[in-house]
């Protein structure tokens, strides 16, 4: 593909947004959404707080 197809096609993509003015995307990529904590995580860390808080209860059951 010679530069100047290249340059043409660009153009042609980014037309539509001379006229949005201040209303263009950041991105022409579509953007997925992405959770910041993956799933596994997410269950070991809920295991982990109501493990803990289980045992705390026992805990306090045996002392009392």
């Amino acid at each position: 593909m010679a530069p100047k197809q290249r340059m043409r096609i660009a153009n042609e993509k980014a037309s539509k947004n001379v006229t949005l003015r201040g209303n263009v995307p950041k991105s022409s990529k579509p953007q997925e959404e992405a959770y910041p904590v993956g799933p596994w995580l997410l269950a070991l860390f809920i295991f982990v707080v109501c493990g803990s808080a289980v045992f705390q209860i026992i805990q306090s059951i045996r002392l009392a």
